[in-house]
């Protein structure tokens, strides 16, 4: 790259930038620093797409936004789940900080620069085989670890004060150097001047270009460093008063080198940059924007668990109809399904599971299915349901069809933890049980039943605790209910209210609809009820009024009965009368919606606030992290968490936190089950006298405990090799024996305590071990739940950790390609002529071996083959006009190293150029980013 070009590109990263903390201030954090470079990485590949598809792209409005970059990536559909991916991604970042605070190795702290690429290194193998296995949100949460310890290296090593002008490319690398790292005997710093830092570093040590990096360390009295090394710097920092004292760290304005916190964390923004250019030159364009959250269509799964014993042939029929009627009119629509996921269930067994994007794929594995067996009464309906719930992208929706009990009601517990983790809705479709060859009997006499109603109370829990339905119909009217399932495939689906009342009573509801609503809709279930409708005019109509003007569609089967509500904006009441059981959600479709985690303040050196695994505890204070989406004008003005079966409410107060963040702080958390409701307001609209003013709820119902349980652990498993995960039980309620109870959805073999006995207020440490097969394919991801419940089983907590399971690599070379012919007849007049060229790719005989070989730039025709004997090599062949004369082939091997090769015909070139995108992508990556500047300063009409 021309010294000009790497100028332009070192302003362009300059520009708007300003650094390395947890919370918001005037430096840049690492939360600004994730989210810009995700951002620009993600603009960038969708640039390439239309570029690539022939289509336009506008550039979103600067600075970039997830809903401007979604909305330019032609998904606005996807903005919700592209902020959830960001966010996810961002706050496993900022754990590295809260759980890992001390571990030098994941800060680039103490010269471990051999031990914080490895944790780098590592981590970008487990993302690839993640992705590579569409296991997204593990890549996501390894991404997010990896990516701290990235940064940090800019902010606490000398690499900036050297003079260098791009990213280390070599710390995603195992096989190159780093640098030349210092001697632990040599020294690197000296005194600083009073409070001056700035010339503190050895001249010696810039001029040889030897790498270091500060030490740490926060007890008084006792922490040491060797002699004549620096420190981090800082006021915690106890190695700061140590000669040669003072620090180098360039995490804010105001740290040792905060002179240079501007270039640090614009050198950090680059290099993550860098490893998501390398993250989606492995995966490919449209699994990286996957693995973003940001999909061609709608960004939600459909996921079915069905019950194959023989009485269910009627309700798999009524399925297929369902699925076919959806497949035909969504594909390709802006709602089909990002995901399709089923698992059948029965008796002794469930699965397999069944996960793809191809609409065909699963449309033939629920014709495949076949209802037979049935040999009692009861089916593993909540282990078929637990498969799903690991296996479905979070905030998804969840179908599943039975007539029979649940035979594994131990996982009740489990199966309400994954709904709460995950966020997941579960919707029951109960059909009246025929008990043909369930029960064996001496005649063959069809015996009819009904399910019991302690057995469909089980899914009624479970039903209500996720915010779905729990639809009892006879079978001939099964496929009349299905109609949820479509409109519930909407990625803009939002729920304004709901709530249940076991036993039934007579209670107002108020709901408020705002003018982003459409399609407000009204789901009730319950059987000898009535209710009366006020619209926000004054306006009534009473369930059994058929002539009525709000309700404008209504329909009624088994237990479930929905209404189709005429859109009026402002405040609505329903009235519910009934003794029975009953629930009430009211839902509509609009862009608007929020996210939101149970957080913790950091109990370590650093503020900042954890994101909660587990239950939050009751009766205590608490607090939540909220975002909004949809819109990047709309404030958070009010929070509760609502009882789910009562009027009961805890209001919250809420500090914005910038980013689009609010930060809920609660004085008690509630003892009994809750929903969390959001108000808010849009300032951008004007008068203010017609701002926008909306609601939200949460779907899931939350329960806090007085169990506290905790857990962490390398989240990589090697197959065959043991994993430990430690955690630790406390209560504060009354002590005994717990039960502790540990489930993962791969079923590898574990083994952990049954019980512990606990005294109020002590923490009791164990551990649960796992082991992989040998065969578990790498990227494999699964889900381990630890569950604790107390004495009497009136309180359960629980932590939900996702890991994965990635193989030993030895191979961390990239494919090559060799030029074998390049033939031009290139004119002037570059249309009427053609060039064309072959190309050999391979591994290596060590290597892998070649997996994908694509079109990174060029508008030629490309054809690949393996070659004739031999899979370790692939052919390739491309032909183009002249008008195209570059082209760039991206070759990626089944490990995901990725390598590049470039070719032109022009000047009569015969000559080959190939290059590792792993090795020298920097400059291509700059250079791109020069490109994408330069439209920037183009679309603003800056020359």
């Amino acid at each position: 790259m021309s010294g000009g070009s790497a100028v332009l590109c070192l302003l362009l990263l300059h520009t708007g930038a300003q650094g390395f903390g947890l919370l918001p201030g005037k430096s840049l954090n690492h939360l600004e620093i994730t989210e810009k470079a995700i951002l620009n990485a993600t603009v960038r590949v969708c640039r390439a797409l239309a570029q690539a598809e022939g289509t336009d792209f506008t550039l979103p409005a600067q600075p970039f936004t997830a809903e401007g970059v979604a909305v330019a990536c032609g998904a606005q559909q996807s903005s919700k789940s592209f902020s959830k991916a960001i966010k996810f991604i961002i706050l496993r970042n900022v754990r590295v900080d809260i759980r890992h605070a001390l571990n030098a190795s994941f800060h680039f702290d103490e010269e471990m620069f051999v031990q914080g690429r490895k944790i780098i290194t590592e981590g970008v193998l487990a993302v690839k085989a993640s992705n590579k296995q569409e296991n997204f949100e593990a890549a996501r949460q390894k991404l997010g670890e990896i990516l701290h310890p990235l940064q940090d290296f800019y902010s606490h090593s000398n690499w900036v004060e050297m003079g260098n002008k791009l990213p280390n490319s070599n710390l995603i690398r195992s096989d190159t150097s780093i640098g030349n790292i210092a001697d632990e005997s040599r020294a690197t710093c000296r005194n600083c001047d009073g409070d001056d830092c700035r010339n503190n570093i050895l001249e010696d040590v810039i001029k040889d270009r030897i790498l270091t990096s500060g030490y740490f360390s926060i007890v008084p009295l006792f922490s040491t460093k060797p002699k004549g090394k620096c420190s981090h710097g800082g006021a915690i920092d106890q190695t700061s008063n140590i000669e040669p004292t003072g620090g180098i760290n360039k995490d804010t304005f105001d740290s040792s080198h905060g002179h240079l916190h501007t270039e640090a964390a614009n050198m950090a923004i680059a290099a993550s940059s860098e490893l998501l250019e390398d993250i989606r030159g492995a995966a490919g364009d449209r699994p990286f924007l996957q693995m973003m959250g940001i999909f061609k269509g709608s960004s939600k799964a459909l996921c079915f668990v069905i019950d194959t014993t023989k009485s269910m042939s009627d309700d798999i029929e009524a399925v297929r109809n369902t699925i076919s009627l959806i497949i035909n009119s969504e594909v390709g629509a802006e709602n089909e399904p990002s995901v399709y996921i089923l698992v059948p269930f029965n008796d002794p067994d469930f699965g397999p599971l069944t996960k793809t994007t191809d609409p065909k794929v699963f449309e033939n594995a629920i014709n495949s299915l076949s209802a037979t067996g049935g040999g009692d009464n009861e089916e593993l309906s909540l282990s078929g349901l637990q498969l799903a719930l690991t296996a479905a992208p979070s905030s998804s929706e969840i179908f599943l069809f039975t007539d029979a009990p649940a035979k594994d009601t131990h996982l009740k517990s489990t199966v309400i933890a994954l709904i709460e983790r995950t966020q997941t809705v579960v919707n029951f479709m109960i059909t009246n049980s025929t008990l043909l060859n369930r029960r064996r009997r001496r005649d063959d006499k069809q015996q009819h039943s009904k399910i019991a109603a302690s057995d469909l109370q089980l899914y009624r829990d479970l039903a209500q605790a996720s915010g779905g339905q729990a639809i009892e119909v006879t079978k001939s009217e099964l496929l009349a209910a299905t109609s949820i399932i479509i409109e519930s495939s909407s990625p803009s689906l939002v729920t304004l209210l709901q709530a249940a009342r076991n036993p039934g009573k007579t209670d107002n509801f108020s709901f408020w609809v705002d003018e982003t609503v459409t399609k407000l809709t009204v789901y009730i279930t319950g059987r000898s009820l009535t209710f009366t409708l006020i619209s926000s005019t004054g306006e009534s109509q009473q369930s059994t009024d058929t002539t009525g003007s709000l309700i404008t569609k209504s329909q009624s089967v088994g237990n479930f009965q929905t209404l189709e509500l005429k859109i009026q904006v402002g405040p609505w009441e329903i009235k519910m009368v009934s003794t029975n059981p009953y629930t009430l959600k009211v839902i509509g479709q609009s862009p608007i919606d929020f996210l939101f985690d149970f957080v913790e303040a950091s109990q370590g050196p650093f503020t900042g606030f954890d994101v909660l695994d587990t239950r939050p505890r009751a009766g205590v204070n608490g607090s939540l992290l909220v975002s909004l989406t949809g819109s990047d004008s709309v404030i958070v003005t009010e929070v509760a968490l609502v009882e789910s079966s009562g009027s009961g409410e805890v209001k919250g107060v809420v500090e914005p936190q910038g980013n689009g963040n609010f930060l809920v702080q609660v004085d008690r958390m509630p003892s009994v089950e809750f929903v969390v409701r959001v108000k808010g307001r849009d300032d951008s609209v004007t008068p203010r006298a017609s701002l926008t003013v909306f609601q939200r709820q949460s779907p899931i119902n939350f329960r806090a405990s007085n169990l506290t349980i905790s857990a962490d652990s390398n989240s990589i498993l090697v197959p065959g090799t043991p994993f430990s995960v430690p955690f630790s039980v406390m209560t504060s309620g009354i002590g005994g024996n717990v039960t502790i109870r540990a489930t993962n959805n791969r079923r590898f073999d574990a083994a952990f305590p049954t019980s512990l006995f606990l005294e109020t207020g002590n923490r009791v440490n164990s551990t649960v071990t796992l082991s992989a097969p040998l065969n578990t394919p790498s990227g494999t991801d699964f889900t381990l739940t630890i569950e604790a419940e107390a004495p009497g089983d009136k309180d359960t907590n629980y932590v939900v950790l996702l890991s994965s399971v990635v193989n030993t690599v030895t191979d961390f070379t990239h494919p090559v390609c060799q030029l074998l012919s390049l033939q031009s007849n290139c004119s002037i007049n570059c249309s009427l002529s053609m060039w064309e060229l072959s190309v050999r790719v391979t591994d290596g005989a060590d290597g892998t071996g070649v997996d994908r070989v694509s079109l990174r730039q060029g508008n030629g025709s490309l054809n690949t083959s393996l070659a004739a004997g031999n899979e370790n090599i692939t052919m390739v062949s491309y032909r183009a006009s002249c008008c195209s004369s570059d082209m760039q082939l991206l070759v990626v091997d089944r490990v995901g190293n990725v390598g590049s090769c470039s070719y032109t015909p022009r000047d009569g070139s015969q000559a080959a150029i190939s290059v590792s995108t792993k090795v020298s992508h920097s400059p291509l990556l700059c250079l791109s980013m020069v490109v994408l500047g330069l439209y920037v300063l183009t679309e603003l009409g800056i020359q």
